[in-house]
């Protein structure tokens, strides 16, 4: 079949279709279907473009960056901060009132976002423990907005104000600001009228982190002031072909992490995905039911619950249990909660054993383990009386996940 220069430039725009995959692929669809002179050809298109469509998916590359940790201890101030900001990871499960976060000093993974009309460029945690997106604002005087990008509105043609106040609380501070709609763009897709929070007041810790903002991925009825979920609008708007995301973490890599939307990809992970039913349709939370080493169970005996949770960067768990198992593996504990071990008896220590819903998951201790100049420490944070588990960056790194909003599952398989 031979085609003619102008047959051969809608063969360009197909391509082009498949890359955009959305709106602009359905407006073209719409031109070349009113052309008369070729109309098997108008066909053949529209049914490659639909199938193109039916495969959106996006992908986000992640930076694995420095942690506010790294960067207060080399500025020799990590002390005096870490006294005055403790650590509190459950601060977002359980503080009353809007959604809360959490300064975890330790996050490191983030991804590049855009918000407005030409784009304006922020790094984002994308956040399954949360479900707001926010951004700090040209209206934010707090010193942790003063070294992070910060959104301008005036500079954004698409930008409007939703009259509506937004206020964030943090283990040790908040985040205050006002809602507003914009056009977001998520790995080159644009998400059109996605409510954000622009931040006018951050707690000071925020001005140690990497990221600029936040990107939410819990459900909707976690969102502080009602405000819809960047993935939710994705899927409203059918910018994704499945109504799933996946979290692939690289180690110690500065690069190579995904978040990819609409996807599974198996080139991340090795084995059969193992799917777990959702305990709650909140976070990503499931059932646990117990920890083990060599074995003996050391922690959440008879059953807790945990939560998948990229937005936290260690395995938190109750006091007691934190404790016992960081005494199993030959952890020191110190007034600060953190569990240092001997560098040097890392290759002997025990590999820690997670059970979700029947499955185990087990996680070696060159995996549960961190080097910092302090020396070594184990991945598992004192989350206090609570007894929900928080199963982070840490367990993430081992275990590609799959977070299905269609059938309200997770979805664990060894990462490769």
């Amino acid at each position: 079949m031979s085609f003619s220069p102008q047959k051969g430039f809608i063969t360009d725009r197909i391509l082009l279709s498949f890359i955009s995959c959305g709106g602009p692929g359905l407006e073209w669809l719409h031109v070349v279907s009113g052309e008369p002179e070729a109309t098997m050809m108008n066909w053949a298109v529209l049914l490659c473009a639909l199938v193109a469509l039916s495969e959106c998916n996006i992908k986000i590359s992640l930076i694995k960056g420095k942690t506010a940790r790294e960067t207060l201890m080399e500025k020799g101030i990590w002390e005096e901060t870490r006294l005055k900001f403790p650590y509190n990871p459950m601060a977002k499960f359980y503080q009353t009132g809007d959604e809360a976060m959490t300064n975890d000093a330790d996050l490191s993974y983030y991804g590049v976002i855009s918000i407005g009309t030409p784009p304006q460029s922020f790094k984002v945690i994308f956040d399954t423990g949360s479900s707001n997106l926010w951004v700090p604002s040209v209206g934010c005087s707090s010193q942790a907005c003063q070294n992070h990008v910060k959104f301008n509105p005036a500079q954004s043609s698409t930008f409007k104000w939703a009259n509506k106040p937004v206020s964030i609380q943090y283990g040790t501070g908040s985040m205050t600001g006002q809602l507003a709609y914009d056009t977001v763009s998520v790995g080159g897709i644009s998400v059109t009228q996605q409510i954000f929070g622009a931040s006018q007041t951050e707690a000071p810790f925020m001005a140690s982190m990497v990221a600029d903002g936040i990107l939410g991925l819990a459900f909707p009825n976690l969102a502080a002031s009602g405000a819809t979920p960047v993935f939710d609008n994705m899927m409203t708007q059918g910018l994704v072909s499945r109504s799933l995301f996946s979290v692939y973490l690289s180690g110690n890599s500065a690069e190579g992490s995904v978040v990819s939307f609409g996807d599974i990809e198996s080139n991340y992970y090795t084995g059969q995905i193992t799917w777990i039913p959702l305990s709650s349709e909140t976070y990503w939370q499931i059932k646990m039911d117990s920890v083990t080493i060599n074995g003996n169970t050391v922690a959440c005996n008879g059953g807790c619950q945990a939560i998948i949770d990229t937005g936290t960067s260690l395995i938190v768990g109750p006091t007691t249990d934190i404790n016992n198992m960081n005494s199993w593996v030959g952890a020191t504990t110190d007034q600060y909660g953190d569990a240092t071990v001997n560098c040097n008896n890392i290759p002997n220590m025990p590999a820690v054993t997670f059970t979700l819903n029947g499955n185990a998951f087990t996680i070696s201790a060159s995996a549960y383990t961190s080097q910092n100049s302090y020396g070594c420490m184990t991945g598992f944070g004192n989350g206090g009386t609570q007894q929900l588990w928080i199963l982070g960056d840490v367990f993430i790194r081992q275990y590609y996940a799959i977070f299905d909003r269609q059938n309200n599952n997770v979805g664990l398989a060894q990462a490769a």
